[in-house]
Parts: structure tokens; sequence; C-alpha cells
């Protein structure tokens, strides 16, 4: 029993017992005639018995008091501790349960309902408290706005939480498409729905806009009166929304968008929710329009600075323009070389510019800046083409400056004016040093008895080294001459683009035959082939015409052996004469490149080198492993390519002829058995026998 219980059935049991306490002690006394009760043996007299009935009254209302108090007692601290509603029944169940009177349940019924009443209005007064904060709240973000989208999605958030709907959105009219537009969602989790756009007058929103009042619906689907449209319907039913609240965002008389909250089942909307999402609507319409004045405002604004950067950029243009003059004058004047000029210009132009060979630059930037006679952009670079009479000397390019000014795209091109010049005044005295290497070159090629020590010393003031491997190249134009003074200057421009890779590749150049010839150095890793091909680009790309180059296999220390240096030339000539033969003009080749057809044009016949080229893998394999490839190999050729008559041949399985075939087959590659490869290795098979010694 509870404490409240056990001061209520005691106290009755007191107040009760106190008579019967006073009447004993009376009994004690000498009883007197005015002492006997009136109401006979054990009865009061008048004057005690009122006595005794006031005493009964004032307890009662005590104890009717302490009653009340009691009843109030856990409702009060229910109410402390802010319980849900469920909580209040606790009492009165616990009274049933214990079986208190009914007077006692009933004062905790009302009670009860007393104590609802005022935890609703406490409620209700939070709940207003928590919507003035939140309004108080946004209107203070709106007064500070820096980005209206986080205060719009600030009151969506806002106006989600307070409503406690599932999802809260705001859709914005767009004038320019004629339609509608999901701007901030809150809570949805359906792709469709947050990129939803729809027609004006379409859904629920098409009617709060039409009307500029506020709509709600218990059940969207079922409710007649706006226009359903399938693709609000879709986006709806993905998001699974039941009940939903719109209201208008409104500037002036103008409805410019609907503020929503919505949830994923029925619910009836409160006119207090409907007049707090109104509120929330005013204000994302406030912030908006604010936003529209703070974009025209910074509009204006950037424009204004834009013109003030357009007056400073002039200024600062003209006078780099300036500045750049006068460095390239005074470069012209002191005798600077190209790459000061590129330096001169990188500076000026707070870039990185760099003088490229022709064949180094783009092709097609580099032929419309020679054709239109400006600097023309190639991807984040800017290609100015180094031209003098015709002539493609070279270009400068500007290297990631894809936004360049007018006048700096001027003083680019005028740089490369004087690119050019310093070119053609460098050319002068490069002219001399050219017909030195021709000098040189055509002394290797004649005089076949000159000292090697002399030779060399030669070479080394042309900054050559003949010590080292060098290839023999043969060089000639394939375009067609319409006179002779064309073909001539054609002729002058290869050998000065020829002179020009020459002393760039450290190595010599002279016009001989008709067409030029080159002794230039091979790399560790350099192939003859790839010399040859490298050259023609180049100098078809310096002339603007097709350069067919032949090239001599490699020549060790031409110093020490000028007769191999005219035996190599003679042999590139070959080279050069089967190119064009072979409809292959503007290519560059070495006799390697031509199979067995090389030993005809090699002058050294290079027997050996064809044989290892062409069958050493197999060679080698035999020696190594002790097997018969090159001998199943001479059988299957002997029999027709026929593995059955190979095996009788050999008096092997055809199994191990097979097996043989594909060893052969990885060392020397797939086509080995195409027309072209098998004649060869017939040919290498033939001669690799040939050469080898006689048995004892």
């Amino acid at each position: 029993m509870s404490r409240d219980h056990v001061q209520s059935t005691e106290r009755p049991a007191t107040a009760a017992g106190a008579p019967a306490g006073d009447g004993a002690a009376t009994d004690r006394r000498p009883a007197g005639p005015a002492e006997v009760p009136a109401g006979g043996p054990g009865g009061f007299g008048p004057a005690r018995a009122g006595t005794a009935a006031a005493d009964g009254a004032t307890s009662g209302a005590r104890d009717t008091k302490r009653t009340e108090e009691s009843t109030e007692t856990p409702f009060l601290e229910l109410l402390a501790r802010g319980a849900s509603a469920d909580a209040y029944e606790q009492p009165v169940l616990l009274a049933r349960a214990e079986g208190r009177p009914a007077e006692r349940i009933a004062a905790l019924e009302h009670a009860k309902l007393l104590a609802l009443r005022v935890r609703s209005e406490l409620e209700g007064r939070r709940r207003r408290e928590a919507e003035l904060s939140a309004l108080f709240e946004t209107a203070h973000d709106l007064a500070g706005l820096r980005d209206v989208d986080a205060v719009l999605r600030a009151i969506v958030q806002r106006a989600r939480s307070l409503l406690g709907t599932d999802v809260a959105y705001l859709s914005l009219n767009d004038p320019a498409r004629g339609d509608t537009y999901m701007r901030v969602t809150e809570g949805s989790v359906a792709a469709r729905f947050q990129q939803l756009r729809l027609g004006m007058g379409e859904g629920l929103g098409g009617l709060v806009a039409q009307t500029a009042r506020p709509y709600v619906t218990d059940d969207y689907f079922k409710d007649a009166r706006f226009q359903h449209t399938r693709t609000i319907d879709v986006a709806v039913r993905d998001e699974g929304l039941v009940a939903i609240l719109g209201v208008p965002l409104m500037l002036g008389h103008h409805v410019i968008g609907v503020l929503f909250a919505a949830d994923r089942r029925a619910r009836v909307f409160e006119r207090e929710q409907i007049a707090l999402l109104g509120s929330f609507a005013a204000l994302a319409a406030a912030a908006i329009d604010t936003a529209n004045l703070l974009t025209e405002t910074r509009s204006a604004l950037a424009g204004l600075e834009r013109a003030n950067e357009i007056i400073r950029d002039r200024s600062a243009v003209i006078e780099r323009a300036s500045d750049v003059h006068d460095r390239l004058a005074e470069l012209v004047l002191r005798g600077g070389g190209v790459h000061d000029v590129a330096a001169a210009v990188s500076e000026v132009l707070d870039g990185t510019v760099e003088f490229t060979e022709a064949g180094a630059a783009p092709a097609d930037a580099l032929e419309a800046s020679r054709t239109e006679g400006h600097a023309v952009r190639h991807g984040d670079d800017w290609i100015a083409a180094v031209t003098a009479g015709g002539e493609q000397l070279g270009a400068l390019v500007l290297r990631g400056h894809p936004g360049l000014d007018p006048v700096d795209q001027r003083t680019l091109e005028r740089a490369a004016m004087v690119t050019s010049l310093l070119l053609l005044a460098r050319r002068s005295a490069a002219e001399a040093e050219q017909r030195v290497r021709g000098e040189l070159l055509d002394d290797l090629l004649d005089e076949r008895d000159r000292d090697p020590r002399l030779l060399r010393d030669r070479a080394r003031r042309l900054d050559a080294d003949l010590g080292t491997t060098h290839t023999v190249l043969a060089a000639r134009l394939d375009g067609p001459a319409t006179d002779a003074d064309q073909e001539a200057d054609a002729r002058r421009r290869l050998w000065a683009a020829a002179s020009h890779l020459a002393a760039t590749r450290h190595g010599l150049a002279a016009a001989r035959d008709g067409g030029t010839v080159l002794l230039l150095p091979l790399g560790p890793a350099q192939t003859a082939t790839e010399v040859a091909r490298r050259t023609a680009r180049h100098l078809g790309a310096a002339v603007h015409e097709a350069v067919t180059v032949g090239a001599s296999a490699p020549v060790e220390d031409p110093a020490a052996r000028p007769d191999a240096v005219a035996t190599a030339y003679a042999e590139a000539r070959r080279c050069l004469e089967a190119l064009r033969l072979l409809g292959r003009s503007g290519d560059g080749a070495a006799a390697e490149d031509f199979g067995f057809l090389g030993l005809l044009l090699a002058g050294d016949g290079d027997i050996a080198g064809f044989v290892d080229r062409t069958i050493g893998e197999v060679v080698a394999y035999d020696e190594r492993r002790g097997t018969e490839l090159l001998r199943t190999l001479e059988a299957y050729f002997a029999c027709g390519m026929s593995p059955a008559r190979t095996k009788n041949e050999l008096h092997v399985h055809v199994n191990t002829v097979a097996q043989r075939l594909e060893r052969v087959g990885r060392l020397l590659g797939g086509d080995w058995q195409s027309p072209a490869r098998a004649l060869e290795i017939q040919l290498a098979l033939r001669l690799h026998r040939l050469a080898a010694p006689a048995p004892r």
C-alpha cells in the first residue's frame, strides 16, 4: 500500500478514538448531576456533543485537503519530468489495482484531466516558442544573407522539423522555360522526385500558384481538385507521399513558387501548421527577392569592375608593348640570339616562350600560322611561324597561355619576325661554315688518301667527331619542278636545311649529284633506318616538299676509312633509287630494310648480317640445345612445305616435325611461312650452308 493510502486510512481511526479517550477521563472524575450525559449512559451532554462535532468537522476538512494534495502529487511529478500522455493513466490504474475507494479514483481522474490540460497548454506554448524561435532564426539568416541556397535549405529543414512531416520541399517558377522545378528538398529519397519539372498549373502546386492560396490534401491520388499528370503522379508515387500541404511564395502579387510539407501517410494539417508554413514561405520569398537584388547589385558592380580591369589591362598592354619593342631593338643591336628573344618575350608575356625547329612544331598549326601570317592557338599553346622568303625556319611557341590578349598576340608575332631576321643574319655566317663542312665531306668522299689526323682536327673545329660510328645519307627532292630556276631554288633550300640539320646533329652535309649527302653520327640505340626516316621527315617539313632519303650501313671511324665513306655513299644512293622505284617517295630507309634485296643494294655484301637477321635465332637455338631445327627447315622447304614428306625425308614421326616447326615459329615469328618471309628464310639457309666450312 502507498504512503498516501496509509495516511488516509489511519487518520479517521485516530479522530474517531478521541471521544472515547475523553469519556474514559471523565469517568475517573466524580460524577455530578450536571455532568451526566443527557442521552443516558455512555452518551454526551449538550455542550460536549457540540465540541465533538466542531472538532470532527475541522478534522474532516483537513483530511479532505490532504486527500486532494495526495491525488495531485503524481501528476505534478509527471508534468515536471515532461512525461508522455500515456504515463498519466498510471496513477489511476495503480489506484484501481490497489482497490482504492471510488472517491479516491474519481479524484485521481479529475486531477489527470487537469494535468493533461496543463500539459497540452505547455506543449502548445513550447511549440509556439519553437516556431517563433525558428522564424526568428530564419529572419536572422535572411538579414545576413550570403548564400540564398543555404537560407532556402534552412527554411525547408525548419519547416519539416516543426510540422513533423516526412518531407518538405520548395519549387520555383522558371519564366524562361515556362515551367516549375524543384529547388530544395528535405527528407526526399526518390531521385525522380528531386529532379521533377512540371508545367505551369499542373498538380497541387499548380492549384496553389493559380489561386495564390494555401491548399492541403489528405490523400493526393484521390483529390480531383487539381490537374493530375503522369509525370507528377509517378514522381509522387516514387516518393510515397499521401498528405501534402502547399503554400504560395509571393513577391508582391506574383507567385514565384510553392513551399510544401508532405507525409507518407494520411494526415490532417491544423490551421496553426498552415499559418506556420505560410510564414516560412513569406521568409523564403523575401530571401529570393533579396538574393535577386544582391545579384543585380553584384552584376552592376562586376560590370564596373570589368570596365576598370579593361582600362587597367589596356594601359598595362600598352606598357608591355613599349617594353618589348625596346628590348627587341636592343637585342638586334647587340647581336642577341634566338633564345635571347624567346627569353625577353617570356618575361614580357609572363609565360614560357620557346624557339623550336620546324619539324618539332605541330605541323597543322605551323602551316596555318605561315599561311595567315599570324600566331595561331594550338590547345593551350600559341604558335608563331618563323619564316623567311617562304622558307620555314622554325616557330616561337608560347606554352600554357590559352587566353592571349590581341596586343600580346601581336607582340609574339613581332618577336617571330625579329627571330627570322636574326636567323637570316646568322645564316650568312653559317653558310661559310656550311661550305667548310661541305668541303670536308667532299674530301672524305673524293680524297681517299687524306691524313686521318688532319681530317679529325678539321672535324673537331666544326664540332664533329669522326671517330664515332656514322651513317651516310643521300637525300633528294621528289617534287616536280616547273622550270630550272625553281629546281635550283628547291635544291638550294634542301642544301640549306640539310646543312642546318648537320650542324645541329654534329655531322657534315654537302650538295652532290643533284641532291644532298649527309654524314650523321649514330647514337648507341639508333639504327640507320631510324635516322633515314627522321631525316626525311625533318627535311620535308623544312622545304615543304617530299624528300626521299637512303641510308648506308653504319660506318665506324670514317676519318680512318675514307674509302668506306665513298662506298657507303654509293650504297645510300642505291637505297634512294630503290625507294623511288618502289613508289616510296618522301620516305627513308636503309639496305637492311629490303631483306635479301639489301644484299644487292649493299656495297660490301653483308651476307653474315643478312643470315643473322633472318635465321640467327634458329642457328643460336641449335647451337645451345643440339637440336636439328635448321636441318628440319631445309627438309621442310625441300619437300614443298609438306610435313608428311618431311618426316619421310628425316625418318622421324610427323609429330616430331610439327613440334620442330612450332618451335621455329616461336623463334622467327608467326608469319615465317608467308611467301616473302619463306623466300628470305630459304635464301638465308642456302647462304648459311654455303658459308659453313666444308666437312673434312
